[in-house]
């Protein structure tokens, strides 16, 4: 198997499970070609040991091929690493390193049995639906994709914006609010569910439009098919706004459109056997807990 480890930022606080991964993956190294992505790699000499000869990638082309993605660190790093992955198909399994973890659910004390099976070549994925930000201006470049959310909002604490929302270009409605979220299931549980949307099992063809502070409290959240084309146009005394991919965020000039549809590819998600989304939810938002006492 080819293997690649990705990771944004080395946790001293987490050095045992860091330690422990790489000694276990040492371990399987005579029969795995195992790599490791080349920032993390600056970040783990000094620090971990069983590093040694090992490889090192850098971008999206050398991922190609590779049989697994571990991803270290929280929810952020599984969705920065889809910059990494883009439309390769390679599979992402997330070690929780980080603070809530939906994304990358694994603890860091469960990760042996998991990565046992994995390596015996059962490998479980679930296809995650990804969304494509088009715009005249390219924002984001060819990295315009996001795994949560497409998020447009008002720069500042200046007034309210005016979002224009077409459904396949036909008019829905005009947004008084902060901004809006289009949000996967994936994304559900983000930004979306903190704004009171609702909560989608991943794997559910849609997409949830969801208002940030409306103004009109009547506008609730909408969810439609993932196969239809969303187009917002913006109106508000500022000459700019922020628009964001997960949490990547770039200035967009008032008369701008956004184009927001599904994207080419997906990106597939590794659960351990005794995980899902229910137990995860379960878990993760204290369902069926009684906290009184």
């Amino acid at each position: 198997m080819k293997i690649g480890v990705y990771g944004i930022k080395f946790n001293p606080e987490k050095l045992s499970t860091f330690q422990n991964l790489f000694t276990f993956l040492k371990s399987k190294s005579a029969d795995n070609t195992i790599s490791i992505y080349s920032g993390l790699h600056k970040q783990l000499v000094g620090n971990v040991n069983d590093i040694e000869g090992f490889g090192k990638f850098s971008y999206s082309d050398e991922i190609k091929g590779y049989d697994l993605l571990i991803c270290l660190g929280g929810d952020g790093s599984i969705l920065d690493s889809l910059s990494i992955v883009r439309n390769s198909n390679v599979p992402v399994f997330g070690i929780n390193t980080g603070r809530l973890g939906f994304l990358s659910s694994i603890s860091t004390e469960d990760v042996q049995n998991p990565l046992e099976e994995i390596f015996a070549g059962n490998i479980n994925s679930e296809k995650r639906s990804i969304l494509k930000l088009s715009t005249k201006s390219n924002h984001f470049g060819d990295i315009n994709y996001a795994l949560n959310e497409v998020t447009v909002h008002k720069k500042d604490s200046s007034s309210m914006m005016i979002i224009h929302a077409y459904v396949n270009d036909k008019f829905l409605n005009s947004y008084w609010a902060d901004g809006l979220i289009i949000s996967t299931p994936t994304g559900s549980t983000g930004y979306n569910l903190s704004c009171s949307g609702p909560i989608v099992m991943p794997g559910s063809d849609v997409f949830i439009i969801t208002p940030i502070a409306p103004h009109n409290l009547n506008v609730r959240p909408l969810i439609i098919p993932d196969h239809k084309k969303i187009t917002l146009k913006l109106e508000g005394r500022d000459d700019e706004f922020l628009v964001a991919l997960d949490a990547r965020s770039e200035p967009i000039k008032i008369d701008e459109e956004l184009v927001i549809e599904h994207g080419e590819y997906y990106m597939n998600v590794v659960r351990a056997p005794d995980h899902s989304f229910f137990s995860t939810i379960r878990n993760k938002l204290n369902w069926g807990l009684d906290n009184r006492n």
